[in-house]
């Protein structure tokens, strides 16, 4: 595992907004569980499998917040990838009607990456120590 190095305000604030969302698809993956436990109908969709999958990604996407957060600089590469799926998220909800959740989902995206994109962030990345 790498070091921790110096790195800007705006890597750590962008880590604290990724480690965020992976705990909110964490909720969401105890919310299938629940349900399914709960006598919730499971032939169309899954409640369970789709609880696994939300753990395995959004584990992961917490654990790049966390290595952001930290100053590892493998943790960039996860929030940008997982904030590009919810800009998609973000469409399908507007598709969806529900303007208010996109608008929420796709500020939350456009910031982080934004952050991790940002001149200094960019910079600490691409640094070799």
């Amino acid at each position: 595992m790498s070091e921790p190095t110096i790195h800007p305000p705006a890597v750590r604030r962008a880590g604290f907004l990724v480690a965020a969302e992976g705990v909110l698809g964490l909720i969401g993956a105890a919310v299938f569980v629940v349900r399914g436990l709960a006598g919730a109908d499971q032939h169309v969709v899954s409640g369970y499998g789709n609880a696994i999958w939300l753990v395995l990604v959004c584990g992961a996407v917490l654990a790049g917040g966390w290595a952001l957060i930290t100053g590892r600089r493998w943790g960039r590469g996860i929030g940008v990838f997982a904030n590009l799926l919810l800009l998609g998220i973000a469409w399908y909800v507007f598709e969806s009607g529900q303007l208010q959740y996109a608008i929420v989902v796709a500020l939350v995206a456009l910031v982080t990456l934004g952050l991790l994109f940002s001149p200094s962030a960019v910079h600490w990345v691409s640094k070799r120590d």
